[in-house]
């Protein structure tokens, strides 16, 4: 296990060198190694060269230069980049922060009960500096702005010691240059439902007279950046996972697509492909639920959510892995597999392995999207291999060892959209007005879908594992 400390300069000759020292020496739980990734924001009074010279004596430290001075926010982002470690926790390069407070600070991810972990100035400490009130009224008002719209309880967010699960930080797309970094992090890391903890920090402030750097215009600029990424969900690196985080706000489709799949759905269910659990809330509660995935982040996502629900089980599950299959003790009554199987190279295979995990007479709920005609660069963006036909389900389906119960195409005004804005527009994502509208009408939508003369957007097949072999083709 190792600490990546990340320490963005600019013109602070005078406490960079000591600041690294302690950073260097700050105690650690036992069997954590630590490096210091250092980045000078094109500074122009030698601190370039003093942290030329702690590099050169100190192996564990990496150093990097802005060509131009951009800001923290942009000199944190170019850090990120280079991080090696498990856990990142970001240290100013002046003193007011003093590092023999790490230990505390990754207790809580170390422990496993938090993904990132902030350091407050506010809460009970041993000690801290007293010095400006307009200051702190100024922070306390940002912090009180951004929990609003955040819906957090945090009492400081503009506090430097903001510690994160490393593989978290650089799934983040940062877009801020200068102290927009602070509101910014905290809403992404507020919306994608993380575990976030408070500790409280000893804290040794600086007058302006000693060097400090932030005014009342970054306050101005904090307020605008809580407001702007507040609009904004741009939550991930991957395009694939925004577009999903959208379309998990369409909350009356997902529950008229699964109204239509409940009726099948029984008891011991597993959910392959679960994501972030947008389709798994609609279908709780059950005795006993798995959803399972094969990406690390969406993992994460879905022990956060389900962490205190004693008859939900998180599984890292890839289903076209046989030998991961043959692993699994346990049988389901039910497999949900929910747009899912249009991203695998292995179809075939991955229904053969859910049949695999049925009881007898256990039923698989499929959906998957309809018409290879339609494949457009939406389907690019989500990493959607292809498109299927009604009759290629009925065909997998039968082979894999399945009788068919039920098999419709929906969301016939949804196939519209879809080629208008994939086909005709070339787009590569549904702006967030557009789902909106479309899922305020879902009831409208509903009725309509019978009458409407071209294909549903999705096909939803259920099918029955067959005990009969000559039913298997």
């Amino acid at each position: 296990m190792k600490l990546s400390i990340i320490i963005p300069a600019y013109n602070e000759r005078y406490t960079i060198r000591e600041c690294v020292n302690r950073a260097l020496n700050a105690e650690l739980p036992e069997n954590i190694a630590r490096d210091l990734i250092i980045v000078d924001d094109h500074s122009d009074d030698g601190t370039w060269e003093i942290i030329q010279d702690l590099a050169a004596a100190f192996d564990n430290i990496k150093i990097f230069r802005q060509d131009i001075n951009q800001g923290k926010g942009a000199a944190i982002k170019r850090a990120v980049d280079e991080v090696t470690g498990d856990i990142v926790i970001i240290q100013d390069a002046d003193l007011e922060y003093h590092p023999n407070n790490y230990y505390k600070l990754i207790k809580p991810i170390l422990n496993g009960d938090a993904d990132v972990v902030y350091g407050s100035r506010f809460g009970f400490s041993e000690m801290r500096r007293v010095l400006y009130f307009k200051h702190t009224l100024g922070n306390r008002f940002i912090t009180f702005l951004s929990n609003w719209f955040t819906d957090l309880n945090l009492t400081d967010i503009e506090t430097c010691y903001k510690v994160f699960r490393a593989s978290i930080l650089k799934s983040l797309p940062l877009r801020s240059k200068r102290f927009g970094f602070e509101p910014e992090i905290t809403a992404k890391i507020a919306k994608r439902n993380l575990r976030i903890f408070e500790v409280s920090i000893s804290y040794f402030g600086r007058t302006y007279r000693e060097g400090k750097k932030i005014t009342w215009k970054d306050g101005f600029a904090a307020i605008w950046f809580i407001l702007k990424f507040w609009l904004i969900d741009d939550l991930y690196k991957d395009e694939d996972k925004n577009i999903l985080l959208s379309m998990s706000n369409t909350h009356h489709f997902n529950k008229w697509l699964a109204s239509c799949l409940r009726p099948y759905l029984g008891n011991n269910v597993l959910e392959v492909g679960a994501g972030i659990g947008t389709m798994t809330l609609e279908f709780l509660p059950t005795e006993h639920y798995t959803c399972s995935d094969n990406d690390p982040f969406n993992i994460m996502t879905l022990k956060n959510m389900f962490m205190n629900r004693p008859n939900v089980d998180v599984l890292q599950l890839d289903i076209e892995n046989k030998k991961e299959i043959l692993k699994l003790s346990m049988h389901y009554d039910s497999v949900l597999c929910l747009n899912v199987l249009e991203h695998l190279q292995n179809d075939s295979g991955a229904l053969k392995n859910m049949n695999e995990l049925l009881v007898e007479e256990g039923r698989l709920l499929l959906v998957v999207p309809n018409s290879p005609y339609f494949y457009n660069s939406l389907d690019k963006t989500l990493g959607h291999v292809k498109r299927y036909k009604v009759q290629d389900i009925k065909n997998f389906l039968s082979r894999s060892g399945f009788k068919i119960k039920y098999l419709k195409t929906l969301n016939k005004i949804g196939m519209l959209g879809w080629f208008i804005n994939g086909s005709l527009l070339k787009r590569t994502r549904f702006s967030k007005i557009e789902l909106k509208i479309y899922d305020c009408f879902v009831w409208f939508w509903k009725l309509v879908d019978p009458v409407l003369p071209w294909p549903g957007q999705l096909i939803i097949a259920v099918g029955e594992k067959s005990t009969d072999k000559e039913d298997v083709q």
